[in-house]
């Protein structure tokens, strides 16, 4: 048992050494962000979103919410906990009205169990209210897509972690996109673009009509 012990112990930088390059995979991706706000600096007050493939894609997000200045830091293979790592330098700079994360189904799809991806979004969450306490922080559920179909079952339960856990913290909001998404209990193919994970102009037109009234409530 003591052998062990001393092994794990042994093992510890080994295994922080491996997550940290797990995240590494972005940084290309977070030095562009911040070449982008040395260029252009993003506005006070901004609307973040953050996260994955979902963000990323989402070229028309500034003409999605006019009335608002927005920020777009998706950057797409990521997962939860990769923006909680880089949040030091894609989220803490902006001091953000609000931020809104969609991610989670690239976490599902890797192995993370539902209670994961619940719990790396409560590290996100106090990740950044480290910096902003009480932002107001969005959580965009999972989509339930054509691609992804077979982990129905476990993006329902992740939902529904998050969902739970939102409803016990204030200014945390579940936002439900995964029910209007469904059609007889499966995913709407006219909703997603050929390669039936990435949304098309429909997809997003119906998230635009769940996530406004929560961005327009935002207190300016």
């Amino acid at each position: 048992m003591k052998r062990l012990i001393i092994l794990l112990f042994a093992l510890l930088p080994l295994l922080a050494q491996a997550r940290e390059n797990d995240h590494a995979q972005w940084n290309l991706a977070i030095a562009a962000f911040e070449a982008a706000d040395r260029a252009h600096a993003p506005a006070p007050g901004s609307i973040l979103f953050i996260g994955s493939s979902s963000i990323e894609h989402w070229k028309s997000l500034a003409a999605a919410f006019p009335e608002v200045k927005v920020i777009n830091r998706g950057f797409g293979g990521s997962v939860i906990s990769d923006s909680t790592f880089f949040a030091d330098r894609i989220v803490a700079p902006y001091h953000a009205r609000a931020i809104v994360m969609y991610a989670g189904d690239n976490d599902l799809q890797e192995g993370s169990s539902p209670e994961q991806v619940r719990d790396d979004f409560t590290a996100f969450v106090r990740k950044a209210r480290a910096v902003d306490p009480g932002v107001p922080i969005a959580f965009i559920a999972i989509k339930p897509s054509v691609a992804r179909a077979v982990l129905l079952p476990e993006i329902r339960q992740a939902n529904a972690l998050v969902h739970a856990y939102a409803a016990t913290q204030k200014g945390v909001t579940y936002l439900d996109v995964f029910t209007p998404m469904l059609k007889d209990g499966a995913p709407q193919p006219d909703l997603f673009g050929e390669d039936g994970l990435h949304m098309n102009r429909k997809g997003y037109l119906l998230w635009i009509g769940i996530i406004k009234p929560w961005v327009d409530a935002v207190p300016r």
